[in-house]
């Protein structure tokens, strides 16, 4: 029985596909990494402003709020979204979780957070600097945005 080419290429691209599919799937374990790398880029973010390095804490912030909005997701009901919008990810917390002010937070804030979207699409495809002003009001916003955070956490044990 002969294979055609065409079927046979199809047929790996299920295999690369399915590999991949477990291979960067989130496990039981390995989400816990989502809120130790979002930590990081918090940090990382202090020490941009430290650095001058504006723009920078804008793109950590963003992948703070980013990785721990999909960690908190996915304690709670196992998965989370796949995007990139951190409006969507909070909004979708205020569902899940439902209290410590997220829905307020996001309210107040909703500018800075269409901010934080923009600037993860820039970092990567359009040059774009942020000065000081906005880089420390995003470091605040990250503080209280990590205040929310732990609130949801505690009251989820």
């Amino acid at each position: 029985m002969a294979v055609s080419k065409e079927a046979s290429v199809q047929g790996f691209r299920v295999v690369l596909i399915s590999l991949c599919m477990s291979v960067f799937s989130v496990s039981s374990m390995g989400f816990e990494l989502l809120k130790k790398r979002a930590l990081s880029f918090l940090k990382d973010a202090v020490i941009d402003y430290e650095r001058e390095d504006y723009d920078l804490v804008l793109f950590h912030v963003e992948r703070f709020v980013q990785l721990y909005s999909k960690y908190l997701l996915y304690k709670k009901i196992g998965d989370y979204p796949k995007t990139h919008s951190v409006i969507r990810l909070l909004r979708d917390l205020a569902k899940v979780y439902g209290d410590c002010e997220l829905s307020k937070v996001i309210s107040e804030n909703l500018e800075a957070l269409y901010l934080l979207e923009e600037s993860y699409v820039s970092s990567r495809y359009i040059p774009r600097e942020y000065d000081k002003e906005i880089a420390s009001k995003m470091l605040k916003l990250a503080e209280r945005v990590q205040e929310v955070f732990r609130c949801l956490e505690e009251g989820s044990r």
